[in-house]
């Protein structure tokens, strides 16, 4: 989509549709009234016979509008104004990019982010109304062999802003909500591929491909050999059952000096999670397809980066396998010694996020780190905690997670924070080994972020558990791209 920002009258816009917003009941925004004003109260009169409430989702695309200069002119509705906030808006915004994208018209103007918003300016507004704008236009089809070739889609969208004094910001939200969005999509695609495309050389390859694309970046990937050669133990048994041989994606971006302590994002890339010896029930089992989304995020995370040359020093860690049932698996009882020379004793091969990730956040230590972000599809009781509106956050550093929950809410990606507290570690005790890999039943989504802290000792270190985030079921199932959002704006607040 090619966007830009513009000020300026809504009936002097030479466009294919022009795209304003009613308010429950029947009353006009300011750009709709402009329209309506020059038209000789044509939109009012239409309205007023009951075609459009201005209820939250319906719209109403009227053609040759008087005295305009434009094909079309699409109304959107917005709800009662006074209860217009962010997901309302969001909501009109993605109504509005579907409805114009299904009626043929190539190009439209858009004054949504001329609506007042509670206290939101004209920056998150134009950033939301690119992201929103291209989450909603989003489509896997690419391994469908009958794609709809007649249709004329959404190709040029302006984005309209009340004053001229507004378009610096709104240009820079243009950019950064492109960058933003970007990324996002090479999340969900990579999420979307199914997992005999989506292998772990296939996560190296994008990787690699990025990394040509810039000089900042370089790219490395560990083969099996080289993480025995580690002593990742507890990465390398997860990969025992499966013929994909594992991967240990490292991307190191410097935008910054070398002196700049990076900022560490590591990944869970499970390509595909049977369950292992622990087998998973068969219903919704092609889900765990999308069970690699911690390591989409972040390759998505590293393509907007790159987009928007930030100046920092961003790494990003992939561990990557399958886990497979087979005569070599890990089995529960099985005891592995991990890369810092903990052990491990496998109750469950279920738990294996837990796994592959404790060993790459050893592996994160070597680049003496600013700060270290895990981000993992990792338990099913952060969907039971949160469902799918917040992913669950937990950390070992206040300022950290404080920064985190801050860029949630800015971006509207947002995270909930829970206890991390020392009365947990007791769940995970072995009698075996230094730790269990599973603490039981009650709070599966802590004690799985206090397995993770026994390796972070070192690091200011933060979990993101996007099991209830990462993707949706039902009729609108695919990955969503997030954390992306939430993680950019992490790295923005650090630039500005």
């Amino acid at each position: 989509m090619d966007f830009s920002i513009k000020s300026g009258h809504p009936e002097k816009q030479r466009s294919a549709c022009i795209i304003v917003g009613v308010f429950e009941p029947r009353r006009l925004s300011a750009a709709a009234e402009q329209l309506d004003a020059v038209s000789q109260s044509y939109l009012s009169n239409i309205i007023r016979r009951g075609d459009i409430e201005g209820k939250s989702g319906q719209t109403l695309l009227l053609h040759n509008v008087p005295n305009t200069l434009c094909d079309r002119v699409l109304l959107i509705g917005c709800g009662k104004e006074r209860e217009f906030n962010e997901a309302a808006y969001c909501q009109a915004l993605a109504t509005a990019a579907r409805t114009v994208n299904e009626n043929g018209a190539m190009d439209a103007v858009n004054f949504l982010p001329e609506l007042p918003v509670k206290g939101r300016e004209v920056y998150w507004k134009v950033r939301q109304a690119v992201e929103t704008t291209e989450s909603a236009l989003y489509l896997f089809d690419e391994l469908k062999t009958d794609k709809d070739k007649t249709r004329r889609p959404l190709r040029k969208m302006i984005l309209s802003v009340p004053s001229r004094r507004d378009l610096s910001r709104a240009e820079q939200a243009l950019k950064e909500g492109a960058g933003i969005a970007t990324g996002v999509a090479v999340a969900r695609r990579l999420g979307n591929l199914p997992p005999n495309i989506c292998t772990p050389s296939y996560l190296a390859e994008q990787a690699v491909d990025l990394g040509k694309s810039s000089d900042k970046l370089t790219v490395k990937v560990l083969e099996q050999s080289d993480m025995e050669e580690l002593g990742m133990g507890s990465l390398l048994s997860v990969a025992k059952g499966s013929r994909q041989p594992p991967k240990l994606i490292c991307m190191e971006y410097r935008g910054a000096d070398k002196d700049s302590k990076p900022y560490v994002f590591v990944g869970k890339g499970i390509t595909f999670d049977s369950g292992g010896i622990s087998i998973k029930p068969s219903p919704a089992m092609d889900e765990m397809k999308f069970d690699m989304c911690g390591a989409a995020s972040v390759i998505g995370l590293m393509h907007t980066v790159v987009e928007l040359q930030l100046p920092l020093n961003v790494v990003v860690i992939v561990p990557t396998c399958e886990n497979m049932p087979d005569g070599l698996a890990v089995k529960p009882g099985d005891i592995v010694t991990s890369m810092s020379g903990q052990t491990i004793e496998i109750l469950n091969t279920d738990a294996e996020g837990r796994l592959i990730l404790c060993d790459a956040l050893t592996y994160s230590e070597r680049f003496n780190p600013e700060t270290v972000v895990d981000v993992a599809t990792l338990t099913g009781a952060c969907v039971i905690a949160l469902g799918n509106h917040a992913t669950g956050l937990l950390g070992n550093h206040r300022g950290l997670t404080h920064d985190l929950l801050s860029a949630g809410k800015s971006s509207g990606d947002r995270a909930w924070e829970l206890p991390l507290w020392d009365d947990y570690q007791e769940q995970l005790k072995s009698n075996f080994a230094d730790m269990a890999n599973v603490g039981g039943r009650e709070a599966g989504t802590i004690t799985a972020a206090c397995f993770l802290s026994r390796f972070t000792k070192k690091l200011h270190w933060a979990h993101l558990d996007i099991a209830g985030t990462a993707w949706k079921s039902g009729n609108e199932k695919g990955a969503t791209g997030r954390p992306v959002p939430l993680m950019t704006q992490f790295l923005l607040d650090k630039v500005k």
